[in-house]
């Protein structure tokens, strides 16, 4: 009980991780393309959905990242519609632990409701990465969209060529649960960091 204490004691007084400072050019098609990759939180969140859906849905496996893309530019939507995201950097940050739940603990053929759950934990939280983005964006903003739309599918894409290229393999399993508790770790060290 008292670990548990600590823990959350120590959550509540953490800063999140400030990918989003607005100290970076965030205007065009290039800028939107160097984005996710500049960041940890963005690179362990995209990739393990990737990850995610390589595993899990090998017949579906644009799944997670069309869900994750799709959520995104929805949540880029809401910022410049003036609505509002509170707490949107730590959103991220928990994405970033949640896409590595996800990925240690889900399997292939697990219920169907575990699987939409899942995707839609997804969605929520690729909104906030959307709204981030959106927020930051100036100048052309639609094509600053459009390249870190690209940028993100080639991070998912990298998470699913990974677990499909290991999926078959004896290690698979060891791999996977690896790979979760990696990306997991990360996220709660971007949290208290």
């Amino acid at each position: 009980m008292r670990k548990l204490a600590f823990t959350a004691a120590a959550l509540m007084l953490a800063t999140p991780a400030m990918a989003h400072t607005g100290d970076h050019y965030t205007s065009g098609f290039l800028a939107g393309v160097g984005h996710p990759i500049g960041g940890l939180d963005h690179v362990l969140a995209m990739v393990a959905v990737g990850l995610w859906s390589g595993f899990v849905l090998p017949r579906r496996v644009w799944a997670g990242a069309a869900t994750f893309m799709g959520a995104m530019t929805l949540g880029a939507g809401m910022s410049w519609a003036g609505i509002p995201l509170p707490m949107v950097e730590t959103w991220i940050t928990l994405s970033v632990v949640v896409f590595g739940l996800l990925t240690l603990i889900s399997h292939r053929g697990q219920r169907p409701i575990v699987t939409g759950l899942s995707l839609a934990a997804i969605g929520l939280f690729a909104a906030s990465h959307g709204h981030a983005h959106a927020s930051e964006a100036s100048g052309a903003a639609v094509a600053y969209l459009a390249g870190f739309l690209v940028s993100t599918a080639v991070l998912h894409l990298s998470g699913i060529a990974l677990a499909r290229f290991v999926a078959n393999g004896a290690v698979a399993r060891a791999f996977q649960r690896l790979a979760g508790a990696t990306v997991t770790l990360g996220g709660l060290w971007l949290l208290v960091g």
